[in-house]
């Protein structure tokens, strides 16, 4: 039997887990208007004359406001050189100034009044007639669409070119922040790995996944893969729930949020005894994503960590590139305020490795019609080199590191 697999039950491993958020800290505003100050910098050096923030993670980075798309345009424009103004209806100016952090001018509209028409004249009210004016790249066509008729002499760019360049960057604060949401889900996987005992359902595990991360001090799961069996072998699952047979297979992905960052860590592990096949695939997989590790180098490409998970799995007779059995897609993902951002660890890409850059790294291992492997932990990049949040799986046996 897996160590640290089956034997307990959901009330008995609740039971264990405890809030741990009460130390955490959150983003100072000095820290926010560093991160303005450094797009306005960017900004200058790419003739950037504004830059609009649509509701979503751009306008939490920035600003620390937290608030949602919807139809209503919510959002703020941050000019190359002065302050903010943030346009919103008139009826949330309310409940937007209870949430700010950063204050600015704001700008409201009436239910029968264009927001667009209220962008063009804040643009022209920061004596912003022409120019360039770059667009949050999550922002909505029709918001963009809404811009574009209203101030048609402005050049449109996107933003991403200078929110990426910041975002891209963690200070140590988000570091922490990032840490604690990985220790959090860490908890939660060893939890609900013993759970498991034939006759449970993924939608049980699911359920007790949620819960658990609130016990630990989330809000509950920001999102949650359970995989049995054959479903395993689909990245990211199947529409019907399994139920649990002896010697099944699992892959459990999951994470949280802790002040809006979050965790995304994923194990792959046998209820009882994994065939001689599933070892062997486990191990390279092990073996592809430590080799990925060792490629994050500091100054090299990030294409490099790809191409360094996907020599080990050609060695051992896998893909080559995307082919099955093997690695389907990219070896990993930025993390931070989106659970997928800025870099990508995808073959080809130029962008080279960084101090504060935070990356997954998740080599999936598919064997079509029988069974996938995802280990997937994420690192950061310090003064040294990649180092871990989590310890990766330490073995097929002992998944967890319980008896190291």
């Amino acid at each position: 039997m897996t160590i640290g697999v089956g034997g307990s039950t959901p009330e008995i491993e609740l039971n264990k887990l405890t809030d741990m958020t009460a130390d955490i800290v959150a983003i100072t505003e000095r820290e926010f208007n560093e991160r303005i100050s450094q797009a306005q910098t960017y900004m200058l050096e790419q003739n950037i004359d504004a830059m609009y923030l649509d509701a979503g993670t751009n306008l939490t980075y920035f600003t620390g406001l937290k608030w949602y798309k919807s139809e209503r345009l919510v959002g703020a424009i941050l000019p190359a050189k002065g302050e903010l103004t943030f346009i919103a209806p008139h009826f949330e100016q309310g409940s937007l100034l209870d949430h700010m952090i950063i204050q600015g001018q704001f700008n409201g509209w009436h239910e029968h009044e264009s927001p667009y028409a209220l962008f063009a004249q804040t643009l022209i009210g920061m004596n912003i007639r022409s120019g360039n004016v770059a667009i949050d790249e999550s922002a909505p066509f029709f918001v963009f669409d809404g811009f574009r008729k209203a101030a048609p002499h402005i050049n449109y760019t996107n933003a991403s070119d200078i929110t990426a360049l910041c975002r891209q960057i963690k200070s140590s604060a988000e570091i922490a922040l990032m840490q604690r949401a990985k220790d959090m889900t860490i908890a939660v996987h060893k939890a609900a790995a013993r759970i498991l005992t034939p006759g449970i359902s993924t939608v049980e595990v699911t359920e007790f996944i949620n819960e658990a991360h609130k016990r630990v001090g989330a809000s509950g799961s920001s999102f949650c893969i359970v995989l049995f069996g054959l479903a395993t072998s689909f990245p990211h699952g199947v529409k019907e729930p399994q139920i649990l047979k002896e010697n099944d297979w699992v892959l459990i992905d999951t994470g949280c949020l802790v002040q809006g960052y979050n965790s995304d860590i994923t194990r792959t592990y046998a209820y009882g005894e994994a065939t001689p096949e599933q070892r062997n695939a486990w191990q390279v997989e092990k073996e592809a994503q430590i080799n990925a590790f060792n490629e994050a180098k500091l100054n090299a490409p990030c294409g490099n960590v790809d191409d360094g998970a996907r020599a080990v799995l050609e060695k051992h007779g896998y893909g080559p590139d995307y082919q099955l059995p093997g690695l389907p897609h990219r070896t990993g993902h930025g993390c931070g305020l989106d659970i997928h951002e800025w870099p990508y660890l995808v073959k080809g890409t130029e962008t080279k490795l960084q101090t504060g850059m935070v990356f997954s790294n998740e080599p999936m291992l598919v064997i079509p019609d029988k069974f996938g492997i995802r280990l997937e932990d994420h690192f950061y990049m310090d003064e040294q080199g990649p180092v871990w949040f989590t310890t990766p799986s330490h073995s097929i046996d002992d998944p967890f590191g319980l008896e190291v």
